[in-house]
């Protein structure tokens, strides 16, 4: 009896634990919104403009240049453009916010105890708002003219979930190490850069050297851009082992995530 009743009592305290979690995610994703958007016109559709004019540079600059590879089409070629830039400036501004998150909320940590890993999930859900309310519809309605089958739109979930998984992974890793390193805000910028640059958004694959090619698709965007493309401008289902291989990157890095934060967490305090 003793057992049980302890064991309900634990169960009860991990549900009221979740919930105080959600709670507090939602007060602080609703304060990361109205921070940056206070005062803004357009508000969070700023997200989306970006995309659109560096899309319409692209178009202008590559489209006829590359269009052959998009079954000769500078619509296409834009469509193809655009979601990749929807992709490349989702993680890179996700991931650049997340690693900042831990040290410039140091002075609340110090005050309140708050669950750490709440600040750079946080921003991992703001910037997914931004996503939902600006780009996807536009995705949701190039997959339905394309393929005038809803199904189809809703297998974009699949390359959007494995997006969110890489950015939370990737955010808590170098939300961690931020507080050790705090040098890292600039060689991060690099990387973002050479992970942009890998990432085949304004080109097709299909340039890019056999040799070379195999590097590139360890950039885990490289797969959630493929699949975003074949259900956005072929309007079939998307291939099977990108989705999967976009999957299995975004869980790889969660794990390594969870593991650096619960490896590092317990010194963050110290240095905060």
């Amino acid at each position: 009896m003793e057992a049980k009743r302890f064991n309900k009592v634990f169960f009860l305290e991990k549900i009221n634990d979740i919930k105080r979690y959600i709670d507090l995610l939602e007060i602080l994703v609703t304060r990361h919104l109205k921070v940056r958007y206070r005062g803004s016109i357009l508000g969070v559709y700023w997200s989306l403009l970006n995309p659109l004019i560096l899309t319409g540079v692209y178009t202008a600059i590559f489209g006829a240049a590359f269009s052959q590879y998009y079954d000769n089409s500078i619509l296409n070629y834009c469509l193809a453009a655009f979601t990749g830039l929807v992709v490349v400036n989702f993680f890179s501004s996700c991931t650049a916010q997340t690693l900042l998150s831990i040290v410039n909320n140091g002075t609340l940590l110090n005050k309140i105890k708050i669950p750490i890993s709440i600040f750079p999930v946080s921003i991992v859900f703001a910037n997914l708002f931004h996503l939902i309310v600006g780009a996807v519809p536009l995705l949701i309605i190039f997959t339905l003219v394309t393929s005038s089958n809803i199904l189809n739109a809703l297998l974009l979930l699949f390359p959007l979930v494995s997006l969110n998984f890489v950015c939370l992974g990737i955010g808590l890793i170098v939300s961690s190490l931020y507080v050790f390193f705090r040098d890292l805000h600039y060689i991060y910028e690099l990387i973002i850069f050479v992970l942009w640059i890998s990432s085949p958004v304004f080109y097709p694959s299909e340039i890019v050297s056999d040799n070379i090619r195999p590097l590139l698709n360890l950039n885990p965007l490289v797969s959630i851009i493929q699949s975003l493309r074949e259900i956005t401008l072929s309007g079939n289902p998307p291939d099977l082992s990108l989705v999967w291989s976009s999957f299995f990157s975004g869980i790889i890095l969660v794990l390594l995530g969870l593991i650096c934060f619960k490896t590092l967490y317990r010194k963050f305090i110290d240095l905060l």
